[in-house]
């Protein structure tokens, strides 16, 4: 698949829910596969419901998929705590299985996107990318997976730029309210901060 739209912003579509801002956990990782799941179940029932990061963090280390409970039903916590079987119970959402993207293809990450948010690991560490503000970022990063974050889409700036649409964790007032826009097709080998190195979405 290469006939892709020349835009895409699950924001538009309404597969996307509100920035929350992850605190000192460490637990990325939990924001990315929830924003991917939130937006898979919404491209295929039409309904966006917040799903609960809190529920990964305390009970991921079970390994058991039993599915998801809501954002209400086993509300966020901002550290790791002990597995809440009962609220966990309560699942909102279940997946058959993950699919990785092969890496270091932004093509197949493009076909991917247009299609639903896609889970991805890149390198957040760097100072330019942890003072972004505003416009495309094509700053100086690596290619090192230490940070996740959730693909929610592309497009082209007005002057030209590609860009991949990024959901952060780090809060409203990183970014472009909690959001970044990060270039595309920048002639490195896994994309600009290993954008493509790393990435799969859930299967329903």
């Amino acid at each position: 698949m290469t006939d892709v739209p020349p835009t895409k912003d699950w924001r538009q579509a309404g597969a996307v829910t509100g920035i929350k801002q992850q605190g000192s956990c460490g637990c990325c990782w939990a924001f990315s596969a929830v924003g991917a799941l939130e937006g898979m179940m919404q491209v295929n029932t039409g309904k966006l419901i917040p799903l609960s990061e809190q529920q990964l963090l305390d009970c991921s280390t079970n390994y058991e998929n039993q599915g998801i409970a809501t954002e209400t039903d086993y509300p966020y916590q901002e550290m790791q705590g002990t597995c809440d079987a009962q609220k966990a119970a309560t699942a909102a959402a279940r997946i058959s299985k993950f699919e990785d993207l092969p890496a270091n293809d932004e093509q197949a990450l493009l076909n991917a996107v247009s299609m639903h948010p896609v889970s991805v690991c890149i390198e957040g560490g760097g100072q330019d990318f942890q003072n972004y503000r505003s416009g495309v970022f094509n700053g100086q990063c690596g290619t090192q997976c230490d940070h996740a974050v959730t693909l929610i889409g592309y497009g082209t700036s007005e002057d030209g730029m590609k860009y991949w649409l990024i959901k952060n964790s780090w809060g409203e007032t990183w970014g472009e309210n909690g959001y970044m826009r990060i270039q595309r097709d920048a002639g490195v080998s896994g994309g600009l901060c290993g954008i493509a190195t790393r990435s799969s979405y859930p299967v329903a």
